[in-house]
């Protein structure tokens, strides 16, 4: 009966790689969006290469049909939340890994939120989410791999803190598409649905290994030889080509802002007015204006039924079709503002019964000097 030798690492033969590094892979924590078909494939390869923390993020449970192309889901996880069933799997599969699952939209973790990863990886099927992520990670300077599958069709992108971001890649349809879907998000929850994308587990098993290739390169600090940043690797499954194209960046795009700097609070709030007064007691700064990174949206009782429907919070964050009367279906009455300035109601308000992210950033303007503060708000 043969030996099997057991004194060599677990990871002895990727460690073999010149350029790999364990230890930084160990110490890493990645976040996943998505928890799909292209979620399961890159979570499967970030615990099997042993990166040590791994959160992901989807809010919808798994069907039949995820069975098919899914590599960690069983027919005993039929109805589960995607990503608590991704994460039971993926810690199953290597004790080294921590996998953690949060049941949310990306957006309901914040921007300030993504901070404490060392990448994103996406495996997502909207453009507002990309949007979203995208803006973020320009935001708080760091890399997101994205990675997309139709058919036998994939691709692969990566976007740093600085070259072109995935907004520089739209293009006019593409901008007029999304313009409509935002318009009709808070209203229709039906305007957001698309129809279903073919797709298959060959093609996801490609796109999310690449994707992950990619991530294990910036993890361990060798970016010089990621290869997709600024760029797309495209795959046509039926004919086998590939190509490389190079993106181009947009010197106007809106989606360049940069935090520089950076207030922390000592702890949760639940008014704008306690970020004034923390911005001002630690850096001195007169702060007259507060800007968030997406809409902070307001809606009225209904006027057609005289249903209570009132809520505040950023757009999303706030649940499926709020823009619409429950009782009567009738559109309610909205608001959207992007800051607040000191006579503003908002100033004042309770924040504990807003919708808001678990850590969102708030750009606080004193004169021409900007701060960013991350907020997170006490519970009620």
């Amino acid at each position: 009966m043969t030996e099997i030798d057991i004194s060599e690492s677990r990871y002895d033969r990727q460690e073999r790689i010149w350029w790999w590094d364990q230890s930084s892979l160990r110490a890493a924590r990645v976040l996943v969006v998505g928890a799909g078909a292209l979620g399961n494939e890159i979570v499967k390869n970030l615990a099997l290469v042993g990166v040590g923390s791994v959160d992901v993020v989807d809010m919808d449970r798994i069907e039949h049909s995820n069975l098919a192309r899914c590599a960690l889901f069983r027919e005993r996880d039929e109805g589960r939340f995607k990503a608590e069933a991704l994460a039971d799997a993926a810690n199953d599969l290597n004790s080294d890994v921590t996998v953690h699952a949060f049941v949310c939209r990306v957006q309901a973790l914040g921007m300030a939120g993504l901070r404490q990863y060392d990448v994103v990886i996406g495996g997502l099927d909207n453009r507002e989410a990309r949007l979203w992520v995208n803006q973020a990670m320009r935001l708080i300077g760091g890399y997101w791999v994205d990675g997309a599958i139709e058919g036998l069709q994939g691709v692969v992108r990566v976007f740093g803190p600085e070259g072109p971001c995935y907004e520089c890649t739209l293009g006019e349809t593409d901008r007029e598409l999304l313009a409509h879907r935002r318009s009709c998000a808070l209203v229709s929850p039906e305007a957001l649905e698309g129809g279903r994308t073919p797709t298959n587990a060959t093609t996801a098993s490609i796109v999310g290994g690449i994707q992950v290739q990619e991530a294990i390169k910036i993890l361990v600090g060798q970016v010089e030889l990621v290869a997709l940043v600024g760029a797309a690797w495209r795959m046509e499954g039926e004919t086998m080509l590939t190509s490389l194209v190079r993106f181009s960046e947009d010197p106007h795009c809106l989606a360049h802002d940069r935090a520089d700097e950076w207030v922390m609070l000592d702890s949760p709030v639940h008014r704008l007015i306690d970020v004034v007064d923390a911005v001002k007691a630690k850096t001195g700064l007169e702060v007259d204006t507060l800007f968030f990174p997406d809409d902070l949206i307001w809606i009225g009782d209904c006027v057609g039924c005289g249903s209570h429907t009132a809520m505040v919070g950023l757009r999303g964050v706030l649940p499926d079709g709020a823009g619409q009367c429950p009782q009567c279906g009738d559109e309610l009455p909205i608001e959207a503002q992007t800051s607040v300035d000191m006579r503003d109601q908002f100033m004042q308000a309770d924040m504990r019964t807003w919708y808001w992210p678990m850590c969102e950033v708030i750009a606080a303007r004193g004169g021409s000097s900007f701060v960013h503060v991350p907020v997170e708000v006490t519970n009620g």
